[in-house]
């Protein structure tokens, strides 16, 4: 079966169907609402076969729906009944977990997302754990204050980094990981990836999607595939980018 997936961000809605060569995309902003989101995602999925959907939403996600309307979108994301709009049975999950799933190789695997905030999930073997560590309490304000956007410009490139570099020694160690993947627009701005890290790459959030309808009943989604399909428009891996390779067998299921 084949399945749409959709990437919500705070400039852009990305979209790609499993078996599609190339992704589409359209602006987003403070305007969107989900009515004229689905609008225009069939608007350009019209030639495409999808039976499923999952969604990657940039906020909180509980039971299958959101719980907080975005911060950088449009109103009336809570309540929104996307089934009924898509006419086919939808898989909601925050943003960064969809990324962390796509990016996920094995073990315990932490994501973080550098944009406008920080987004952050885990993957412990093969569960997704969204989280919200953005939010947490550092220094004079919270993690996000350092290593989000707002960060970057009242620190400046060279302190930024050094912030990525203290958070994360901070957090391989406290949640035992085997190595953390980071992403988002901002991470290009570092000149190295801490030790233990790898960066990520656009594609990741629409394998993630992908991955969110595997069973015993629905084939994998191949990664080559995935990346064949955005290969003109991804991020390439950070050219300095350090990583230890995890060869602990496949996934074993994701919590949508």
């Amino acid at each position: 079966m084949d399945v749409l997936a959709v990437d919500i961000g705070g400039t852009h809605v990305k979209i790609l169907a499993s078996g599609q060569e190339e992704r589409q995309e359209f602006e987003s902003g403070p305007k969107l609402t989900p009515q004229a989101m689905v609008a225009s995602i069939k608007k350009l999925a019209k030639d495409w076969k999808y039976d499923l959907v999952s969604i990657g939403y940039p906020g909180p996600v509980r039971s299958n729906r959101p719980v907080t309307e975005p911060r950088n979108l449009g109103k009336g994301w809570v309540g929104f009944n996307f089934e009924a709009a898509f006419r086919r049975p939808v898989r909601i999950i925050n943003d960064a977990a969809m990324q962390a799933l796509g990016s996920y190789r094995g073990g315990t695997m932490l994501f973080l997302g550098f944009g406008t905030g920080v987004g952050s999930a885990m993957v412990i073997e093969g569960v997704v754990v969204p989280f919200e560590l953005g939010q947490l309490c550092y220094k004079n304000g919270t993690l996000e204050d350092y290593l989000g956007l707002r960060g970057l410009q009242r620190l400046g490139k060279k302190k930024w980094r050094q912030e990525v570099e203290i958070c994360i020694s901070r957090l391989v160690p406290a949640f035992r990981l085997d190595e953390v993947v980071l992403g988002g627009g901002n991470v290009k701005k570092l000149k190295r990836l801490p030790d233990g890290c790898r960066g990520g790459d656009n594609v990741d959030a629409f394998l993630g999607g992908f991955r969110l309808w595997e069973d015993e009943h629905l084939p994998r989604s191949p990664r080559k595939k995935a990346l064949s399909a955005v290969r003109k428009k991804s991020n390439p891996p950070h050219q300095n980018q350090k990583t230890r390779l995890i060869q602990k067998g496949t996934m074993k299921g994701a919590a949508a």
